[in-house]
């Protein structure tokens, strides 16, 4: 029998370009987005019922809303300072200014 030298795994390691590892990375990525949900009318009369709520007796809310840019639902906490109906956004009161759009919101909790 003759013998083999054999290189076990190394030889079938794949060298890659940093291109490739990153579209690699980005296309992980994409995997992992979530799609924005769709609310039916009950649950939109109901997160419209808690935001009027939360507006006329300045109550402090935590929304849950949908982020396009990170494809991911994110939260925020704080009093609304104005519920702009020709903007179609909602105003907080907190350190950033935050601004969410009405048809991104998913839950409005009223603490």
């Amino acid at each position: 029998m003759s013998e083999v030298n054999d290189r076990g795994t190394k030889k079938w390691t794949a060298m890659m370009m940093p291109e490739h590892e990153e579209m690699l990375h980005q296309m992980w990525q994409e995997q992992e987005y979530k799609q924005k949900p769709i609310l039916d009318e009950q649950k939109q009369f109901e997160l419209n019922t808690k935001l009027q709520l939360a507006l006329q007796n300045d109550l402090t809310v935590e929304v849950e809303y949908y982020d396009h840019n990170s494809h991911d639902s994110r939260k925020i906490k704080g009093k609304l300072l104005v519920a702009d109906t020709l903007a179609n956004t909602l105003k907080f009161d907190n350190d950033e200014n935050t601004a969410v759009s009405f048809g991104d919101v998913l839950e409005v909790l009223i603490d």
